[in-house]
């Protein structure tokens, strides 16, 4: 029989010691190691070194049933335990809390004043996270619930007293891992205790608006009880509907958000954050401009304008279309807004005399007569706001706003007068300006489609003649014609697969003529930006031209729309695939380069002075010198060629070509060029020869 109760009595005993673990006595302090459990399990109390942070501890309190750990109070946060040492925390026999290190300095105490009933006073860890020092008639003398740190936890009383104008407040962390007071707290207004404030530093940084208290999230009943004022104090108190929400808190992060947190089993669950994002910031539209919620943009009140004409900048917010006078005014109503900040709270009237209290003061900017219905407050709530000044933190949040009574300037049909005349100063001389606008277009097209038409009609008979005139292909270019069925044949009817390249003025494929003899075929493209001019004239210059260092033109087809050129065909393409091909480039020794340098030098020297008259090649670049089978280079492509005669030294022109990293600055600014534009392309060519 003894046997079979002595596990009974062990049972009891530790049941007996794990309920003596949610308190402290006198005779029995919290040490490194010790800590309190509330009477449920959920919280615990005892020493604490954050994660990633030095060695300092602190006494706080966290959730005790979680894997992850939270920190809801910290009584030391300003004041740590240094490295290196130990702490102690003992209620002392006045009824005090009191926290020191192992060289006996006190660290943080509470102050309670009890002179006398002190004795038998005990610290409980509570069911809800408050920390009380409790008297032996039951007496709360001190809680934590009244000097909170970054969290307010189930029970918590958040108040405002406006005719001290003190409040409670919620400071955040200074960091994730720095529970010291941050930049970030939370208050009532302490002013009215009718609207949330949070702060960052001493400017505001999120305003909740009016605030009746009675919110409610989704089916756990996380809410907040009525507002209750007494005349001096306003407060409400966060509540939750059931057990499992306990593990729900409001958390001021060191970011600024203030958010609804609740533990969903594995993780942090966030139901509500402000702000969230978009134009929720305090003031963020600046004076008279408010945050449309459907969009998130800042737009200005009915009778203003931005501040800085059409700009999307809100920062200096809005400024009214006419002036405010004293006489002629009206109120507009604005509904589901989220009325502005720096009201005045006019007790004891009704929506008649909240409208008098704006009208016989010629400062009023606005009021409202808000819905303040669920305070239960001494006498009845009062429910008139007045503003005067600008109005700034506006929202306009739809159903869950009231109605903001602005005064503008003029009658209700003098704005909307005024308005119809701005309309039509606006529009008028638009509308004008844009019947002259279409005037002169269609002017100018009938000019331009004129000018195309005779442009056309003399571009025609010339390419005919050009095409036709077999005494100019025999006797003037020693130039042959070649049938376009023959080219096509050539080229596998002009297939994407013979395509060598292509540039502005089309493609350049690889044929194969009927002798065996292989080509390249110049196609000019129907948009060419090069045109029936310079396919002329590349004809007529390269025809003339021989040197072993200049491309060599073999023929030419005109057919239809067709335009065609009939180079000989060089293997190695361009000198560009090699100097700005990494795998390609070790192909070009010095010794070949050398010798590239030498061949472009000597075609240069020949335009420029050995040939019958002095050509200006204007597009001189490595894309247009072609290599033949041994590596030596051709200058290609004259479309844009121009001819000197006689004694020019130098020509300009308004219509600039080429490549502008290769034009000389004179040329390319200027429009005149010379033999001297063709050296400098060859300077640039010789550095990308010799660096490369």
């Amino acid at each position: 029989m003894g046997m079979t109760l002595l596990p009974l009595f062990i049972l009891l005993i530790l049941i007996c010691l794990c309920k003596s673990d949610d308190r402290l006595t006198p005779t029995k302090p919290l040490l490194p190691g010790d800590k309190l459990v509330s009477n449920n399990g959920i919280f615990a109390l005892g020493f604490f070194s954050p994660e990633n942070s030095s060695a300092n501890s602190y006494v706080g309190i966290w959730y005790h049933d979680i894997p992850e750990r939270t920190y809801v109070w910290v009584a030391n946060r300003d004041n740590p335990i240094g490295s290196g040492l130990s702490g102690k925390l003992v209620l002392t026999n006045s009824s005090d809390l009191v926290l020191s290190d192992s060289k006996g300095r006190i660290l943080w105490r509470t102050a309670n004043n009890v002179t006398a009933g002190g004795d038998g006073a005990v610290a409980l860890l509570l069911e809800g996270g408050n920390f009380a020092i409790q008297l032996q008639n039951f007496t709360q003398i001190w809680q934590s619930y009244d000097h909170p740190t970054d969290t307010i936890l189930p029970g918590f009383k958040l108040w405002a007293n406006y005719k001290t104008h003190t409040a409670v407040r919620i400071v955040a962390w200074k960091g994730s891992q720095d529970p010291s007071t941050g930049k970030f707290l939370l208050s009532r207004d302490p002013s009215t205790g009718l609207q949330i404030l949070t702060w960052r530093g001493t400017s505001k940084y999120w305003r909740s608006g009016l605030w009746n208290g009675a919110e409610a999230s989704d089916k756990n009943g996380y809410m907040w009880s009525q507002n209750v004022d007494d005349g001096e104090t306003i407060y409400s108190t966060y509540n939750t509907g059931n057990s499992s929400s306990r593990r729900s808190h409001w958390k001021l992060d060191y970011t600024g958000d203030l958010m609804l947190r609740i533990w969903s089993g594995q993780s942090w669950v966030v139901l509500f954050k402000r702000p969230d994002d978009g134009c929720r910031q305090y003031g963020s539209c600046g004076p008279f401009g408010y945050c449309d919620m459907p969009t998130r943009e800042c737009r200005c009140l009915d009778g203003f304008e931005p501040a800085d004409g059409f700009s999307a900048n809100f920062s200096r917010g809005c400024v009214r279309k006419e002036a405010l006078t004293c006489r002629g005014y009206h109120f507009s109503a604005l509904p589901g807004m989220k009325v502005p900040d720096e009201f005045v709270y006019v007790r004891s009237r009704s929506f008649e005399e909240c409208t008098a209290e704006c009208e016989r003061n010629c400062s009023c900017t606005a009021y409202a007569y808000a819905n303040l219905s669920s305070i239960v407050a001494t006498g009845g709530p009062s429910r008139c706001l007045v503003w005067t000044g600008e109005l700034v933190d506006l929202e306009k949040t739809g159903v869950l706003g009231g109605n903001l009574y602005l005064r503008l300037a003029g009658s209700p049909g003098h704005n909307r007068k005024s308005g119809v005349r701005v309309v039509l100063k606006i529009s008028l001389p638009v509308i004008s300006f844009l019947v002259i606008l279409s005037c002169i277009y269609l002017v100018c097209i009938c000019k331009l489609r004129g000018k195309q038409v005779n442009k056309e009609s003399m571009k025609r008979p010339a390419l005919e003649q050009f095409s036709t005139s077999q005494e100019v292909w025999d006797q003037n270019l020693e130039l042959r014609s070649i049938r376009f069925e023959d080219i096509a044949a050539a080229t596998n009817s002009f297939h994407d697969t013979n395509v060598l390249g292509k540039g502005g003025f089309g493609k350049v494929y690889k044929g194969t003529l009927e002798n065996g003899k292989e080509v390249a075929v110049k196609r000019l493209s129907k948009g060419s930006e090069q045109g029936i001019e310079h396919f002329i004239n590349e004809v007529v210059l390269i025809a003339k031209l021989q040197h072993k260092n200049l491309v060599r033109l073999l023929g030419c087809c005109i057919h239809e729309d067709e335009k065609l050129l009939i180079y000989e065909y060089l293997p190695n393409k361009s000198l560009d695939k090699f100097l700005f091909d990494t795998a390609r480039k070790s192909v070009l020794n010095w010794t070949r380069r050398f010798n590239i340098i030498k061949g472009v030098a000597r075609g240069l020297m020949y335009l420029h002075q050995d040939s019958r008259t002095t050509i200006i090649h204007r597009d001189l670049k490595p894309s247009n010198i072609l290599l033949d089978v041994e590596m030596n280079p051709k200058i290609s492509d004259f479309g844009m060629a121009r001819i000197f005669g006689g004694n020019e030294q130098q020509e300009s022109t308004r219509r600039v070509v080429g490549t502008y990293g290769y034009m000389s600055p004179e040329y390319a600014m200027e429009g005149i060029f010379s033999v001297k534009s063709d050296s400098y392309s060859f300077g640039i060519l010789l550095l990308e020869i010799m660096e490369k």
